[in-house]
């Protein structure tokens, strides 16, 4: 009986104790149904959204608290489809590799990850790195280190010579031939057990580098790196593991072939044809267009040896196309989900990529909710990120301003929440 009452007391004291947050929104952006609400009280209870109602209401508990964002606008955390969260751009980048450790990576982006969520950012999508990147996921996970909620694709994968062979620049005693188990394939049996090999790693989801890529060691940026069947068999395989497929790329025909297989996502997409456009939207696949990588890229090329030189010519001609390319694809209303390519540019800087986005004509609504409820439903989240309403995981941000009337005000978010704890007030 006593242990009993005892239990009884503890019980008690939990439930009168258990406190709710009432976050009173001055604005509050329905990404849903595209609209912009005034007025409105968030409740928040544990990790989750308790309630959303009109007005700002008050709590009876006194153990509830009270966040007064009634000059803010308040919105779903953003979530960021293209990151690499174990390093970031810089001019010795390319000699890091041969001084920095995995001890150093993990550190590094251990603060990038904090940085990133104190930015706005709340869930992210990281396509490539040593394997860090799942240590670093499943220490946020467990609340060992703060940072976004992390998808990870563990180590893309490539072909011996591209994008994403790891030795590429390398000299030749020091290049071995890296196979399946480093990311690199050369045949359908490669590719098979290449998927596998990142399932048993850990990863979340699967990287091809279906082109050249534009900041590899490397002549050709935009070339197709995979035959059909490779490619075909990753995305078969990937799909038998639960897990989908995203294509860096920036040429046509490996876009076409990484369509075709049925990949998730085109990452980049820098030259793409209206036939591409057209079978996109056919198969529905998803453009992430990185513009972020891009204009940083073009402005980093202007600096004396902050790139190998081999990379300069690439950066060129990419960004001459760049601009068609997007007139294009928004003419022809390909889906679209937000990413950056963060760490190719400083990560925490990953909002301007909503600035770029309304630049090249995209609304303000539109990429607000490409950041959100898109790119929720594309991680299999749909239901629990993306929307703030009753039942969602409370992921929240809010701005100074109306981003709807000025969105350069996401670039500095006042106040974030992430699964109802606040990392910045």
């Amino acid at each position: 009986m006593k242990i009993l009452s005892l239990f009884i007391t503890l019980l008690f004291v939990t439930t009168i104790s258990a406190q709710d947050t009432y976050l009173h929104c001055g604005k509050l952006i329905d990404t849903k149904n595209g609209k912009v609400l005034t007025n409105k009280t968030v409740i928040v209870s544990g990790k989750n959204i308790k309630a959303v109602n009109d007005g700002f209401i008050n709590p009876s508990n006194a153990n509830d608290i009270v966040i007064d964002l009634s000059s803010k606008t308040v919105m779903p955390g953003f979530i960021d489809m293209h990151v690499h969260i174990e390093g970031e751009t810089s001019p010795t980048r390319y000699l890091d590799r041969f001084t920095k450790n995995s001890a150093d990576a993990a550190f590094n982006s251990v603060e990038i990850a904090n940085r990133t969520l104190l930015s706005g950012f709340t869930t992210v999508r990281d396509l490539g790195g040593s394997g860090v990147n799942v240590s670093l996921r499943d220490a946020i996970a467990k609340g060992k280190v703060s940072g976004p909620r992390i998808f990870t694709a563990e180590k893309a994968i490539g072909t011996t010579g591209g994008h994403a062979d790891p030795t590429n620049g390398m000299r030749k005693d020091l290049m071995g031939d890296p196979g399946p188990a480093e990311g690199v394939i050369n045949s359908p049996d490669d590719a098979r057990k290449a998927v596998r090999q990142r399932y048993k790693n850990g990863a979340d989801l699967i990287k091809i580098t279906a082109t050249g890529g534009v900041l590899s060691v490397s002549k050709n940026g935009h070339n197709p790196q995979f035959t059909q069947e490779e490619v075909n068999e990753i995305v078969k395989t990937a799909k038998e593991y639960g897990m989908p497929v995203a294509a860096h790329a920036h040429g046509d025909e490996g876009m076409k072939r990484a369509v075709i297989a049925g990949v998730q996502t085109i990452e980049h997409g820098s030259i793409m044809s209206k036939e591409t456009a057209q079978l996109m939207k056919q198969y529905g696949t998803y453009l992430v267009p990185t513009l972020s990588a891009g204009r940083y890229v073009a402005e980093k090329a202007k600096v004396p040896n902050y790139y190998p030189e081999i990379i300069i010519p690439k950066i060129k001609m990419i960004d001459a196309e760049l601009r068609k390319t997007f007139a294009m694809v928004y003419k022809e209303g390909v889906n679209i989900a937000f990413g950056t390519d963060a760490g190719v540019f400083p990560h925490g800087e990953n909002a301007k990529e909503f600035r770029y986005m309304v630049e090249t004509g995209w609304s303000p609504m539109f990429s607000i909710q490409s950041a959100t409820i898109t790119n929720a439903k594309l991680l299999d989240m749909e239901g629990k990120l993306g929307v703030i309403a009753e039942g969602y995981i409370a992921d929240i941000v809010a701005t100074d301003e109306d981003p709807t009337q000025n969105i350069k005000t996401t670039e500095t978010v006042s106040f974030v929440m992430k699964e109802g704890e606040i990392y910045k007030q």
